[in-house]
Order: structure tokens, then sequence, then C-alpha cells
């Protein structure tokens, strides 16, 4: 192994680690403007993933023990790729570096990818996760995290969705948003996208005029899009009304609804059984 672009820090002045201390997320989507911006991916499992779905990095900040210990691999990868370079630390360091305490011990800054078109994403797919504004990073990864442990084939996202690439976003889907297709569905027109890629549209929402979640007529759907909304609001009225279907899971012990991720997992699960 080639270590030559390792340099070891413990300053928080180095310019390169700007990406990591000084940028916003926003700054990031669109630093590299006309092209697609940088995200950080946190922790070596999440790193890992995103290397192996063929994002590009730029380069690996990690705590000097963890690279002295099981992280000499993640750091051979990200320096196979040329003008890359990888900075370490001591954890005290990192946590000015960062303003916090770095989980797993590593951040790595990645290029984006071109938004991909949903024709694409949704190649062969017969179940897929479609989220309607969900603003809540957490909720976004933890949503993510079961659609692809839970049978779905791919995800599409609405423009105000919070950033799937966004630190947290990754963080809490454990990285499986490198794992399953995902784009973003263009903005004005969702419904009819799905409609023409050959989607029949469920709207999850609390509704007295539902089909059951587990009525036969949704199991025997070839294509089905699971839509999702708002943690406050829920889907609009309109994308309600437009849909092919509206489930709503049944509540117990006069509780009224379920958070949009925990509801997501139920959805996914019987949903998908008989794609």
């Amino acid at each position: 192994m080639n270590f030559d672009r390792v340099i070891y820090t413990g300053s928080i002045s180095v310019p390169e680690l700007a990406v990591y201390s000084e940028n916003s997320e926003n700054h990031l989507y669109r630093i590299n403007e006309p092209d697609p911006g940088i995200f950080i991916a946190e922790s070596l499992k999440v790193t890992e993933r995103a290397l192996d779905a063929g994002y590009e990095p730029v380069s690996l900040l990690m705590k000097e023990s963890l690279f002295e210990s099981s992280g000499k691999e993640l750091a051979q990868r990200v320096l196979d790729y040329d003008e890359t370079m990888v900075y370490l630390s001591g954890e005290d360091e990192l946590k000015k570096i960062t303003g916090y305490n770095l989980t797993g011990g590593v951040l790595c800054a990645m290029k984006r990818k071109e938004d991909a078109d949903p024709k694409k994403v949704c190649e062969g797919a017969k179940r897929i996760a479609v989220l309607e504004n969900v603003m809540n990073p957490t909720n976004v990864g933890a949503i993510v995290r079961s659609a692809a442990a839970l049978g779905m084939d791919a995800i599409l996202f609405t423009s105000g969705c919070a950033d799937p690439l966004y630190r947290r976003a990754i963080r809490v889907s454990m990285g499986n948003i490198f794992q399953i297709p995902w784009g973003y569905l263009p903005e004005g027109q969702e419904l009819k996208c799905l409609e023409s890629l050959g989607f029949k549209t469920v709207a999850m929402a609390l509704r007295n005029d539902t089909v059951d979640i587990d009525d036969g007529i949704l199991k025997q759907a070839d294509r089905l899009a699971i839509i999702l909304g708002s943690e406050g609001e829920g889907l609009l009225p309109e994308t309600i009304s437009n849909c092919d279907y509206c489930v709503k899971i049944p509540m117990y012990h006069d509780a009224d609804s379920l958070n949009v991720a925990a509801a997501a997992a139920v959805a996914f699960w019987e949903l998908s059984k008989a794609k």
C-alpha cells in the first residue's frame, strides 16, 4: 500500500478541511456548479457503500487510531483515485474540525452524480416508494433504510423533500441510499410521471374511504407506487384525490397516527409481499 498522500494534522486551519467544517450543506450542494456538488459520507461502512456504488471521493478525513487499526484499506481505496488526499487527526481535533463527536471516525467528501431519470430508476421495478415533501433528514434516512430492507425496488423523491445525500440522512439510512436506485420526480408532473411509467398509485393517508392495506387488489397490481407525505400535513389533498387507491394503517388504543418512517416500514412490508 502507498500512503504518500496521507497527511497527519492536528490543526483545524488546514484549508483543505474547510469542506468538512465551514461549508453548509447548501453550499456543498452547489460547490461545483454547473456540475453537481459534493456530499459528505460519514462512517467507514457508509463510505465503503458509496465507493461501491461508484461515487468518486474528493478527500477522506479519518481518526488516526482508526487508520492504524482497521482503516487502511478504506484509505487505500480513496487514494486509488488521482489527486485525492487522506487526512488523519486525533479524536479531540476531529471534534474541533467538525463541531461534534465524529460517528465512526470517518468523513469522506464525495462528488455527486447527475440526477437519474425516473424511467431509468424504475426500470424493472414492481414496488417503489415515493416521498412527497418529507422534510426531516432523519425521516428520509429511516424511510430509505426501510425501503431497501423491506422489498422496495426504487425510491423517488419530490423536490420538496430533504436531500437524501444530506449527511444525517445518509447516516440514518446506514448507506442504503447507495444500495437502491433513486431519483427525483419532475416538479408539477409527479403523478403523471408515475402513470406514464405504468404504476398504480397508493396514497398513504388517514381517511375513512380507504382500501385495507392487505386488500388483494393491491397485491395483484403489477407495478405499485407507495406515496408517503410530509411529517405534519401528510399528503397534499390533490395527491390523495388523484391516486388510484388510498390506504390507511389501522390504529389502536386511540393512537391517531404513526411517524411517517414507521408507517413506511409497515406499508413496505405488507405491500411488497406479492410483487
